[in-house]
């Protein structure tokens, strides 16, 4: 098998992030996107998971793609057939409306803000556009009845959350304020010049206006875009702090014993809604440490103390061995084990929306 069909039948977008530092030097001395202060969590060349687990080498890599299990997802389905949103072009004070475009991209609408998170309208999750996971269905919103976005969220580089083909057509449309962690506005400026971008560590806060805030607050991944880039640029979740409450976005992580679960009750109190990834888990032996599968995100949800609770990251791009309806499935099943209600926890599918009910806090 040459490199081109080896990339074509594993899933470039996955592979090529993977691919990048595993078991080589990296290719540049330095980092390429960061330069920075030693912390606990940057080493002065690369970002790491403080007491955490580094992702998994080449060999294990080679051992997940030709080791089979792999379900066959169906034929992507036609635009006829699936059912889009046309959003609101406001949602004002404290209601709270979350659309799901797919994958893990969404559209937060409080406060007269509309907040879009890891934008990707791609046909494919990958660098090129000739191999790389395809879409298996259309974006719940066509890119024109998207409302005008005033905020970006990109929690992390890899190319299913990170797209800059998406961020280009947002940029000259609408110019948005990008929220991101440290290093990625590198790669986006090389794109967009004169982008306006708030670069944050862990434990930043940015205030965006209208009684707005963002927390930058840490999760169990990783980064990468090629070979030799692997933790250059740093991963995140984030607390949106508005006046009808918090909302605790994550775009991709490991479960990492509940930790930053029980971290963001502790610091942030009462959370209104938890966005998280319930897909991209198998095998578990490969995935466990980063991606969380949908019983470990109930988990997750409880720690957290949230009131109500969105899982995404499943159905659209295929990136691991689950079929393409496991993760809703298995979702149903540790809701249902740990007693959390249909009204509290929703899966979304594309073009899926959610008004959240107000609570106390």
């Amino acid at each position: 098998m040459n490199r081109r069909s080896f990339l074509k039948w594993s899933g470039f977008g996955l592979v090529a992030a993977t691919l990048g530092g595993l078991g080589l030097r990296e290719a540049h001395a330095g980092n390429r996107y960061y330069s920075g202060p030693i912390s606990d969590h940057f080493d002065g060349k690369v970002f790491f998971n403080p007491g955490g687990e580094e992702p998994r080498g080449f060999s294990d890599l080679l051992r997940w793609q030709f080791g089979g299990g792999k379900i066959e997802w169906p034929r992507p389905a036609q635009a006829a057939d699936v059912v889009t949103a046309k959003p609101e072009s406001r949602v004002e004070d404290r209601r709270l409306v979350v659309t799901m475009v797919g994958h893990a991209t969404l559209l937060i609408q409080t406060a007269g803000l509309n907040i879009l998170t890891d934008p990707v309208w791609s046909e494919r999750a990958s660098p090129v556009s000739f191999a790389g996971p395809k879409r298996n269905n259309p974006p719940g919103v066509t890119f024109d009845d998207l409302p005008k976005i005033d905020i970006v969220i990109v929690t992390h580089n890899h190319y299913d959350h990170l797209d800059t083909a998406t961020l280009r057509r947002l940029f000259r449309r609408d110019n948005p304020r990008i929220v991101t962690t440290l290093g990625n506005d590198t790669i986006m400026r090389d794109d967009m010049p004169g982008m306006v971008a708030d670069v944050m560590d862990w434990g930043d806060r940015v205030e965006i206006g209208k009684g707005v805030a963002i927390h930058c607050e840490p999760c169990h991944h990783w980064s990468a875009r090629g070979m030799g880039d692997r933790r250059m640029a740093l991963w995140a979740a984030f607390v949106i702090e508005t006046p009808g409450g918090k909302i605790y976005h994550i775009g991709d992580t490991g479960y990492a014993e509940g930790k930053h679960y029980r971290e963001i009750k502790a610091k942030h109190g009462d959370i209104r809604i938890a966005i998280m990834p319930i897909g991209a888990y198998e095998p578990r032996w490969f995935m466990k440490a980063q991606h969380q599968n949908p019983e470990e995100a109930i988990e997750g949800f409880r720690l957290s103390g949230a009131a109500f609770g969105i899982g995404h990251h499943f159905g659209t791009f295929q990136l691991t061995n689950e079929g393409i309806d496991d993760p809703p499935k298995a979702l149903g099943v540790a809701m249902s084990a740990a007693g959390i209600s249909n009204e509290r926890f929703k899966g979304l599918r594309p073009g899926q929306q959610f008004e959240v009910p107000l609570t106390n806090a």
